[in-house]
């Protein structure tokens, strides 16, 4: 019974193909956010359509939290702040799509999924592979 609640295969966060996944959860949806920010902060201000709800300082908080939050992400600097950031706005990209019935966008799928993944990249942290882990084992904190 006991290997159906804990498999033997299953591994600590501190392991090496755990923090192997991680990176490559990290760069997958970096490079995403990067691509969605990268229009967005082009004209930080003004990417959505004039009728829409969302006030410009909002669209820019939204551009640089996308893009500058996707690089952070990626190269696993900042991560807790950077994902902090991302969960936010895709909180607000799935709130506004679900409550507010949006009307130029075909649904909210997308915003939750990347929501769940900055959310876990929160939770679990950026694994050893990242700047985070050598600025920590320099400093003594790991």
């Amino acid at each position: 019974m006991k290997y159906f609640l804990v498999p033997p295969f299953a591994l600590s966060l501190s392991s090496r193909r755990v923090s192997a996944g991680l990176l490559l959860l990290r760069l997958i949806i970096g490079v995403a956010f990067l691509q969605h920010g990268y229009g967005k902060i082009l004209s930080p201000f003004s990417w959505m359509p004039p009728e829409a709800p969302v006030p410009g300082f909002a669209q820019g908080l939204a551009a640089f939290a996308e893009f500058f939050g996707g690089l952070a992400v990626m190269l696993g600097l900042l991560t807790p702040l950077a994902s902090i950031g991302l969960v936010a706005t895709m909180a607000v990209a799935v709130l506004f799509h679900v409550m507010k019935g949006d009307p130029f966008v075909q649904g909210y799928e997308l915003a939750a999924v990347y929501l769940t993944i900055t959310a876990s990249l929160f939770l679990l942290g950026p694994g050893r592979y990242s700047i985070d882990a050598q600025l920590n084992k320099k400093n003594g904190d790991i």
